[in-house]
């Protein structure tokens, strides 16, 4: 079986490489991007199974990437986990079918408990 792609779009350097090494580390294939226009050119390339999206970037926000996604016949599928400082969006973000959300503060196991739990319901 293929490791699960992930793409991780985020403008903070040092959260995307910290995210990306702990995905690596734990079997999963990794592209980033560092804004949302960037983002939806690499779901176009890289067909991820899952995107980490953050929400506040430059040039494209992470709701305008979504309701791009959302858009598309190839991508509305595709689980989106929202990344946010802000911890009172659940809502929200349920409202607009993301599949979770994690506060940038949440530690590594945490992470990785929500997108293989993401995954195993996409695949089951």
């Amino acid at each position: 079986m293929r490791n699960a792609k992930i793409l991780i779009v985020d403008d903070e350097p040092d959260l995307l490489e910290l995210l990306k090494t702990t995905l690596v580390n734990n079997g999963y294939d990794v592209v980033t991007a560092n804004d949302g226009l960037q983002g939806l050119e690499q779901v176009e390339n890289e067909n991820p199974d899952l995107i980490l999206l953050d929400i506040k970037m430059p040039r494209m926000d992470g709701y305008t990437m979504l309701r791009e996604l959302k858009k598309s016949e190839k991508t509305k599928h595709v689980p989106v986990i929202m990344l946010t400082v802000y911890d009172k969006m659940k809502d929200i973000f349920e409202l607009e079918g993301v599949k979770g959300y994690m506060i940038k503060s949440s530690n590594d196991q945490e992470i990785l408990a929500q997108i293989k739990k993401i995954l195993e319901e996409q695949v089951g």
